[in-house]
């Protein structure tokens, strides 16, 4: 792995003095996923506190994060992407330490997380202030895209169009990067008419299963209530990969709960332990 994004890490650059090994950086962010501890308390093998979390923000602004993870999607084992994506969301709670974060005049939003607004995607739903995670796998349960939002906000569009719209596989062939999934797979939280129109705009093939309520909403209007919508059951058995993505990521502490006080800061831990 390290062979891979070594060469898509920054030099040094025109910077004097001694400088810290960005093998040892990544190993001390990693820790600080895996452990959650406050920053000052990063074991003295990886450096100072301040050169790692200096470094964590300054690749995400320069989009260092998102190259590595472009790369990881096509190295992966050397086994290319599976286009049966799978979707869902899962809610973590915010730590008080999350919450206070300074806004910028202006500024509503992060661009690595685009609906992350009113407060670093932190909201409060019924247990308290938290943050939503929309996650795209393909048929591996590889991370294709993430979206932060906060607790309340909804799964149906615009966050699922927003998390179909940021999948982008730089495929080793020639072309532009690959978005659009052969098949896609949710549960009944997307069941809404509007996101099954939409989705049909878009030529993607769906296999969502219909709720209780609109079953029953197209029997009482007989035969003008048209015919049950299809669904494979076979091929929605395969949605467990996303769950399963969501069970590796919360075995982190730092992912479990949210720590960071800047949605783009966790966007990008989010990013790091699914490749």
């Amino acid at each position: 792995m390290w062979a891979v994004i070594a060469p898509l890490l920054p030099e040094r650059g025109s910077r004097r003095g001694r400088w810290r090994d960005h093998r040892q950086v990544i190993n001390g962010i990693l820790w600080k996923l895996r452990a959650g501890p406050p920053w000052r308390d990063l074991l003295e093998c990886y450096g100072p506190w301040k050169t790692c979390h200096e470094r964590l923000r300054r690749w995400t602004a320069d989009g260092t994060w998102d190259r590595i993870l472009a790369a990881a999607q096509v190295h992966d084992d050397g086994i290319p992407v599976q286009w049966t994506i799978s979707l869902d969301s899962s809610i973590v709670r915010a730590h008080q330490h999350a919450a206070g974060a300074r806004k910028a005049a202006g500024s509503t939003a992060s661009a690595a997380t685009p609906d992350a607004q009113d407060g670093e995607a932190i909201g409060r739903s019924r247990g308290g202030l938290s943050t939503k995670i929309h996650l795209a796998v393909d048929g591996r349960g590889r991370p294709l895209s993430i979206l932060l939002t906060p607790g309340q906000a909804g799964d149906n569009p615009p966050q699922l169009l927003a998390l179909l719209d940021a999948i982008r596989v730089n495929e080793p062939a020639p072309g532009r990067p690959r978005k659009r999934p052969e098949v896609l797979i949710a549960d009944k939280g997307y069941a809404h008419d509007s996101t099954r129109r939409a989705l049909r705009q878009r030529g993607i093939r769906h296999v969502i299963p219909e709720r209780p309520d609109q079953v029953a909403r197209r029997a009482a209007k007989g035969s003008a209530g048209g015919r049950p919508r299809a669904f494979d059951r076979v091929i929605y058995k395969k949605r467990n990969v996303v769950e399963r993505c969501f069970n590796r990521l919360k075995r982190w502490r730092d992912l479990a709960t949210r720590y960071a006080k800047r949605a783009s800061l966790r966007f990008r831990l989010l990013q790091q332990d699914g490749r």
